[in-house]
């Protein structure tokens, strides 16, 4: 085995090579000292630099013989031929997942390793990858980047976006099999498929009462707890359920001259 005696400070990872632990530190100390004289993006790498100035000179070198899309870096392409070979040559020692590349193989071990190497300079979360991290750190920027074509709401993840915009185009693409109901997403199918199992996943800690939907099981407890959170604005009523006020708001209307 390859002796590894430079370690990481902040996360117990071993190198072989200083140069390369150097490297590996500016994950944690967020230092980005190479930056595009074009725009004001920096990077850890100078070969990250690199492959990010031919976005500004247009310049594409390496192309796909079997689809035809291009790639700035040869390395790329490598990567990119295996969706059409089927080639997983990066191949996890702890569970024999197999990948396509060295990076990918890399994100997966910290599953097993507990790794987080992208920490939040907000909260104490950490995360494996930074994909991870971005979409975290919209809770607290507040920023929502994936806006709908139709309406003016935005959304602070692109899956989210997706889901959304079916309320638009009608599309239905998750359907039961057992009934051929169609549903907007996948949670939606999945709670409806109880149905027909007759699991019900949410039991009540109180009774031996248990329900589909978490929702129903709130609702119910509510028997038990005394608690009535739909107060009338108009007198000193309260019920367990919107729907139970909402009858009780006509008693008003009606009084109304």
């Amino acid at each position: 085995m390859e002796e590894k005696p430079f370690q990481c400070s902040e996360c117990d990872k071993t190198f072989a090579q200083k140069s390369n632990l150097n490297l590996h530190m500016r994950i944690h100390t967020g230092e980005k000292p190479f930056e595009c004289p074009e725009c004001d993006k920096t990077f850890t790498q100078k070969g990250n630099l690199d492959i990010h100035m031919s976005i500004h000179t247009g310049e594409k070198l390496y192309q796909c013989s079997d689809c035809g899309k291009d790639f700035r870096v040869k390395a790329s392409l490598i990567t990119h031929q295996r969706i059409h070979t089927g080639e997983k040559p990066y191949q996890c020692s702890e569970c024999g997942n197999v990948f396509t590349s060295k990076s990918e193989l890399s994100k997966h071990q910290r599953i097993h390793t507990g790794e987080k190497p992208y920490q939040c300079s907000e909260c104490d979360k950490a995360f494996i990858t930074k994909i991870r991290l971005d979409k975290h750190q919209r809770i607290h920027t507040g920023e929502k980047p994936f806006r709908c074509a139709h309406c003016d709401k935005a959304f602070t993840r692109r899956d989210h976006l997706v889901q959304h915009e079916r309320v638009h185009t009608k599309e239905t693409p998750f359907q039961c099999l057992t009934c051929k109901k169609d549903f907007l997403d996948k949670s939606s199918l999945i709670r409806h498929q109880r149905i027909h199992a007759g699991e019900k996943p949410h039991q009540c800690s109180e009774c031996d009462k248990a329900f589909v939907r978490r929702e129903h099981l709130i609702k119910h407890q509510r028997t038990h707890t005394g608690e009535r959170p739909y107060q009338c604005s108009k007198c000193d009523k309260a019920f367990t359920q919107k729907s139970n006020l909402d009858s009780h708001q006509w008693v008003h209307i009606k009084k109304m001259p």
